[in-house]
């Protein structure tokens, strides 16, 4: 893999993981999306799973305590993030590279994943298509995709983080059926509890960035009481509604890769 090019993207990823990787470890959106991955992907021992924009290693982490048989590739742009996760998951590989660059895989990776997931990576590049392009090429033919994305507003956060936008199912499904992938299923999650706790972020507003910037990403014993209390109210999400606004879908990559 190659290092990303200088000035490939407008967010700064180095700093996002070393300013959040507390506070992004602790959000119960991030443990109520990998259930849902867990639970579409339907993997089992053996099994070669792709992380597409793998981050911290946090769905690293999640996979291989699901699957301890399976084998788990992450790649993603920020070195930051790849220190962590490899301190976090030495049972995996990460891989840096820019995905939305032309990708040349190792030849051991060619068409090596199974099973990969892409979770909330979409929303942060300018073409989305060109990441579902680039990343073909790790993919086996009928290789079996989870992606989620956030649905509903944006937030200040949500800006000040790198959304360039937030999805429909049937923006999902569009996107994925022009790369060319087989989707089996697009909708939204989350409803009610998920949709509540994105209305609070989204009220907080600017006040949310100036408190994670003042804090350098420690999380306050307020802020943990109420992200453990989400926790236990996501549990109570529906799963398939069009009202939630966690957007996930599953797709089988193209018969041919080549």
């Amino acid at each position: 893999m190659t290092a990303p090019q200088a000035g490939s993207t407008s967010d700064d990823w180095e700093e996002h993981w070393s300013e959040y990787a507390e506070s992004a470890s602790l959000n119960p959106a991030q443990e109520y999306r990998r259930r849902l991955v867990r639970r579409l992907l339907a993997a089992g021992p053996g099994a070669r799973i792709l992380d597409i924009g793998s981050g911290q290693g946090d769905q690293a982490l999640d996979l291989l305590d699901a699957w301890p048989a399976a084998n788990v590739l992450g790649v993603d742009l920020s070195a930051a993030g790849i220190a962590v996760a490899q301190r976090k998951v030495p049972a995996a590989t990460f891989l840096r590279h820019d995905l939305t660059e032309p990708l040349e895989p190792p030849g051991e990776y060619r068409a090596w994943a199974t099973h990969a997931v892409c979770s909330e990576v979409l929303e942060h590049v300018e073409r989305p298509e060109l990441l579902l392009a680039n990343v073909t090429s790790l993919l086996a033919p009928g290789c079996r995709l989870v992606v989620t994305v956030p649905g509903g507003p944006r937030s200040a956060f949500d800006r000040h983080i790198g959304h360039r936008r937030h999805y429909t199912a049937d923006d999902l499904r569009a996107l994925l059926e022009g790369a060319g992938f087989e989707v089996e299923l697009a909708g939204g999650a989350g409803f009610p509890f998920f949709n509540l706790y994105r209305l609070a972020v989204v009220a907080r507003g600017e006040k949310l960035v100036d408190d994670v910037s003042a804090g350098h990403g420690t999380v306050t014993g307020s802020a943990r009481l109420a992200m453990r209390t989400f926790d236990v109210l996501f549990r109570a999400n529906r799963s398939n509604t069009r009202h939630g606004w966690q957007i996930v879908a599953v797709a089988l990559a193209p018969p041919s890769t080549s």
